[in-house]
């Protein structure tokens, strides 16, 4: 049975470990504030008809936009945002965010294209702004990262040398979280 956790352990460990990285990587800098950054280009967006209020209305002006000017569309998800007295239609991605902002003439609008950096790109794949590859992929880590603490766990009571060590580890850890969690 030994034999059987290493070999899950170690499998875990190994597939997992790229995508292991991007999250603690881009999850330790974002809360220090390192966030990446976008390269944003404005457009100016002339309508026909005073600038749509509802999602849907202003997700097709945006879709339009877009491809007037050959460009992708963002992988994720739209929603509609407030900004000052206003709103704002907010579409994210992984490579690109687009924000449609009104002006004070209902007839146009501005089109903000923000494309990602690497470090961005990344942060963006952890917020799970990504597409629905990527986005289906991450459970499939959360289950992973479970399966490679608990084979890790069951380990050490193969290994009695370290079972005292991993007992006093998990309740100084328990202790951690509650803690943290407690004065946060």
């Amino acid at each position: 049975m030994q034999k059987l956790f290493t070999y899950v352990h170690a499998s875990l460990a190994a597939f997992f470990l790229p995508l292991g990285l991007l999250y603690a990587i881009t999850g330790g800098l974002y809360v220090l504030d390192i966030k990446g950054k976008y390269v944003t280009t404005d457009y100016q967006v002339e309508t026909e008809q005073p600038l749509p209020t509802e999602l849907s209305g202003l997700l097709a002006v945006a879709e339009d936009e877009l491809r007037s000017r050959n460009l992708d569309f963002p992988t994720g998800s739209a929603r509609i945002r407030k900004g000052g007295t206003s709103q704002y239609l907010e579409w994210t991605g992984t490579r690109r965010d687009i924000e449609l902002h009104p002006t004070t003439d209902p007839n146009q609008a501005v089109l903000k294209v923000k494309d990602t950096t690497l470090h961005r790109y990344f942060v963006q794949l952890h917020k799970a702004k990504g597409g629905a590859w990527f986005n289906a992929f991450a459970p499939v880590w959360a289950v992973g990262l479970i399966g490679l603490l608990v084979t890790g766990v069951v380990l050490t009571f193969y290994a009695t040398r370290y079972l005292r060590t991993a007992l006093v580890a998990s309740v100084l850890g328990l202790v951690a979280f509650v803690l943290f969690a407690w004065v946060s």
